[in-house]
């Protein structure tokens, strides 16, 4: 697998690799191997399938997604643009063998490339997903199909050519000689080579420079534009430059020049007034400003969190990006996120710990002897070094797993701690005071997402149970009809509609059936959805025709005048004569399946929706029931997604129903759901089966007439 991937890489010309897995469940990508650094792409070791990333869509719409430069990533993924300011292109590619989707492949190419790609790198773009999706589906075949890997790996580059020793020499007397300094960097920042002349003009012994990270080993190189001209460089595969003051008064310019195995870097004096005499040169490296304190790596991650954390919709979401983007950032291995409710510790989520162990202290009482329960209720943050330290503080505290050190944070909302944060490391950690600070603001940013995810949390919970109320619990039972109903709500939002559907059992001959969607997705339309109902199901138990019905509901919501319409299909089922009747108020028209197959729309002639004309008039279609039909009653959800033509979404929805078997409805409601698009809408489905219907005499047998 490597191996392909380095292939597809070279062949493709481009900069860097990322192949990523589909975990089993299908939710999530997560980084498998990577011939790029790893530091740079690890707020992306894990990908919802549903996150707005190129890999994402690609994997989840099965198409190459193209992005030509920095302008149409901000302008498309506005999120990864911000971690990533750089110019650079990228593709990202499902990888799959025949139906199934194994993962995604993301490749960057470097900011000069053209704004597309040529031919035969599209053509080397699909053989080598076409070879790593037959490689993961032969491993399936063993029964080693692919899974999420604990850490990605990473590929080294191509080590270049050999240089003989006596070449090797004089490289070095050559680099010796020069007045400026040189150095080298991979594909981490760390320095693999630096001359004489270098290391006297940064201050430093060429042996303690090496394999270090200049911003590490240099104190007064710890500023992000030194590490953000290097991920530049890297990225974009570009020149860079910029100057930084030597205490106490040496400027030094910097010259990166960056390839696919690291970057040589140029070092001569500069004067402040002149850090760099090619900046006037528009051919030379760009030079970035100087920036305030602190570390570029961390400020990306945190930024990377802070963004998503303004998406996150829940307290499972909060959780996962917390891991997700803190954990890399900081360099943990261990995450705990914590509560308390009704006078217990309460574990909200974790990772790099077992479930034995969580469960352990989930629901403990609360005691002061517990770290978390302590920075929790006082809201001052605790930070132990070694586990020496922890244990000092806290006696009664046991060596359970494999950490060295800990952070106990305050997660801080509205003034007032509501939880506590937890990261561990395996090795001492110092917590310089710098550091310190960053955690400790990082808490309060978790806090108040944490408070606006538990407040989402009740919302949606108590929706949930207000549609649960609004909706059918059970259909009834009618001899000779056999049905079967779905309802999921939209991907967003409070997961709470105006989608509602209904069985009507009339007498022993005739039911009804109905299904509409009110306009809206919160409160006010469920209320209005449960008087749509619940007026539809009362017009009909009196024997109303299915005009009437329509009609006597219509002059019901423009006198209520809501502010909001309503569709609506009323189907009367005559199944002793197998016939129907259908009235519609600006409802997607139904599907009848034959028992040969043919699937056909039923062409109802359309009325105004409810709520805007109290005298509007609703035309009937009448048409027979087939034995061992189907009829299949929907909400718009099901076939509308944006960009694609409703024609043409109603004839895949037909030709799906054709296929499926109309003996087992629950089957065909599950493949019919799970075909539908990414529901920016609620989705409400009732399909009926006709193939018991009987005739006028089988009722009388039936009813032991």
């Amino acid at each position: 697998m490597d191996t392909a991937l380095a292939d597809v890489v070279r062949e493709s010309r481009a900069s860097w690799g990322l192949l990523y897995v589909l975990a089993p469940e299908g939710d999530a990508l997560w980084l498998a191997v990577t011939t790029g650094p790893y530091e740079i792409v690890a707020p992306w070791t894990r990908v919802a399938v549903t996150e707005p990333v190129p890999v994402a869509d690609a994997v989840r719409e099965r198409r190459l997604i193209w992005i030509g430069g920095r302008e149409e990533m901000a302008r498309h993924y506005p999120r990864p643009a911000l971690v990533l300011p750089y110019d650079f292109l990228l593709a990202a590619v499902p990888v799959a063998s025949g139906a199934t989707v194994w993962g995604g492949l993301v490749l960057v190419w470097s900011a000069d490339h053209p704004p597309q790609l040529s031919r035969d790198e599209q053509d080397a773009v699909q053989t080598g997903c076409r070879r790593l999706g037959e490689l993961w589906q032969q491993a399936a075949d063993r029964g080693d199909p692919p899974v999420p890997p604990a850490r990605p790996r990473t590929v080294p580059p191509s080590p270049g050519r050999t240089v003989p020793p006596a070449e090797a020499q004089a490289i070095a007397a050559f680099l010796d000689r020069l007045p400026e300094g040189a150095c080298a960097l991979d594909l981490r920042g760390r320095i693999t080579f630096i001359s004489p002349a270098a290391a006297d003009l940064v201050g430093a012994d060429a042996g303690d420079l090496l394999g270090a990270l200049p911003w590490e080993a240099l104190p007064w190189m710890d500023v992000p534009h030194v590490e953000d001209r290097y991920r530049a460089a890297l990225i974009s595969q570009q020149p860079q430059a910029f100057t930084v003051l030597r205490p106490p008064d040496a400027w030094l310019s910097f010259e990166l020049h960056p390839d696919s195995s690291g970057i040589s870097v140029r070092i001569t004096p500069a004067s402040k007034s002149h850090p760099a005499d090619k900046a006037q040169d528009p051919r030379a490296p760009t030079t970035a400003p100087a920036a305030g304190p602190g570390r570029a790596t961390v400020l990306y991650h945190l930024m990377h969190l802070a963004t998503n954390l303004t998406e996150a919709v829940g307290v499972q979401d909060v959780v996962d990006q917390t891991a997700d983007q803190l954990m890399p950032a900081l360099g943990a291995q261990g995450m705990v996120l914590m509560t308390a409710e009704d006078g217990r510790l309460k574990i909200l989520g974790y990772r790099g710990y077992s479930t034995e162990l969580m469960n352990r202290f989930h629901a403990s009482p609360l005691s002061a002897d517990i770290p978390a329960v302590r920075v929790l209720t006082t809201g001052v943050p605790g930070f132990f070094p070694t586990f020496a330290d922890l244990k000092r503080s806290y006696p009664a505290t046991a060596h359970e797993d494999d950490m060295a050190a800990c952070a106990v944070l305050p997660l801080i909302a509205s003034g007032r701690p509501i939880g506590s944060l937890l990261l561990a490391y395996d090795r001492p950690h110092p917590f310089p005071p710098s550091e310190r600070a960053v955690l400790t603001s990082l808490a309060g940013l978790i806090g108040q997402a944490l408070d606006r995810a538990r407040l989402y949390d009740s919302k949606h919970n108590l929706a949930h149970r207000l549609q649960s109320a609004l909706l059918p619990h059970n259909l009834p039972r009618v001899p000779g009809l056999q049905v079967a109903a779905r309802y999921l709500p939209a991907a967003r939002g409070l997961g709470i509609g105006g989608d509602f559907y209904d069985l009507i059992r009339l007498d022993e001959h005739t039911a009804a059936a109905a299904i509409g969607d009110v306009q809206g997705h919160n409160v006010d339309a469920a209320a209005l959805m449960g008087q749509v109902r619940t007026a539809v199901h009362a017009h009909a138990t009196v024997g109303a025709s299915p005009d009437h019905v329509l009609a006597s509901t219509n002059r019901l919501l423009t006198d209520l005048d809501p502010g909001l319409f309503s569709s609506c299909l009323y189907a009367h089922l005559d199944l002793g004569r197998r016939r129907a009747c259908l009235a519609t108020a600006g409802h997607p028209p139904p599907l009848l399946r034959h028992a040969d197959g043919h699937t056909k729309l039923l062409d109802v002639p359309p009325g105004l929706l409810l709520g805007i004309d109290p005298d509007t008039q609703y035309p009937v279609l009448e048409c027979g029931l087939p034995r061992d039909g189907v009829l299949v009653l929907y909400t718009d959800g099901l076939v509308e997604a944006p960009g694609v033509d409703l024609d043409d979404a109603t004839a895949a929805l037909a030709g799906l129903v054709e296929l499926a078997d109309p003996t087992d409805l629950d089957a065909m409601a599950d493949d019919l759901i799970r075909h539908a698009p990414a529901p920016s809408d609620d989705i409400a489905l009732l399909l009926i089966n006709l193939q018991s219907a009987p005739d006028n005499d089988d009722f009388g047998r039936l009813l032991g007439r």
